[in-house]
């Protein structure tokens, strides 16, 4: 398995896809235990990234994982912005040099990001944030030789309905405590279909 930068363009149009589908359940999500604009903080700046890469050429992977660091640190709102920005821009460093990256430098970036992630948002699984997300399925990815997309999707969907049992001890929705339980964090599900647009790439859609 290789993957390029014609695939990073079609992973970051798909989690885009995915997330103006979604946009009102995020909003809907966030309003329970946030601020209410995840939705649309997301769609925004998803839809600004895909336009900007859409216009330019790149011949490395990290040059337009760098770019889609840079518009959704920018165009994010909220603590969704730094973090996934964050991911993405610890993901170009990782695979700087490496085109295209084979499985390995894949699973080795998204760890890199995910490490980013948790340095920036000082967070760690268990806290009801896409750390629960992202680290399950980084995981489970680190276990096999190549990508088995049906798995990643299975861990996304379960890790993602999983932060309903958690009680928030970070960002806003620490405010409302033992209340946060029995609701899905956000950012988890927007996670989760980033990875499921992920699996959808690896599977040659």
């Amino acid at each position: 398995m290789n993957f390029n930068v014609q695939d990073v363009k079609n992973w970051l149009q798909k989690t885009n896809e995915q997330i103006q589908e979604n946009k009102q359940y995020l909003t809907k999500l966030d309003q329970a235990i946030g601020d209410g604009d995840h939705g649309i903080n997301m769609a925004r700046g998803f839809e600004e990234a895909v336009e900007t890469t859409t216009k330019k050429e790149y011949n490395h992977v990290s040059d337009i994982a760098k770019d889609i660091a840079m518009v959704i640190m920018s165009k994010v709102g909220g603590a969704a912005g730094p973090l996934y920005g964050t991911a993405f821009l610890r993901f170009s460093l990782s695979v700087k040099g490496k085109d295209p990256v084979d499985y390995t430098g894949l699973v080795q970036g998204l760890e890199d990001g995910l490490t980013g992630m948790k340095q920036r948002g000082k967070a760690k699984l268990g806290e009801k944030t896409l750390i629960d997300v992202w680290e399950p399925v980084i995981e489970q990815m680190k276990q096999t030789d190549e990508a088995n997309p049906e798995q990643i999707i299975e861990t996304a969907k379960r890790a993602a309905e999983k932060t309903k049992e958690t009680m928030a001890t970070k960002g806003r929705a620490s405010y409302f405590k033992e209340n946060s339980i029995g609701h899905i964090d956000p950012g988890a599900m927007s996670s989760s279909y980033l990875f499921l647009a992920l699996a959808d790439v690896l599977q040659g859609g």
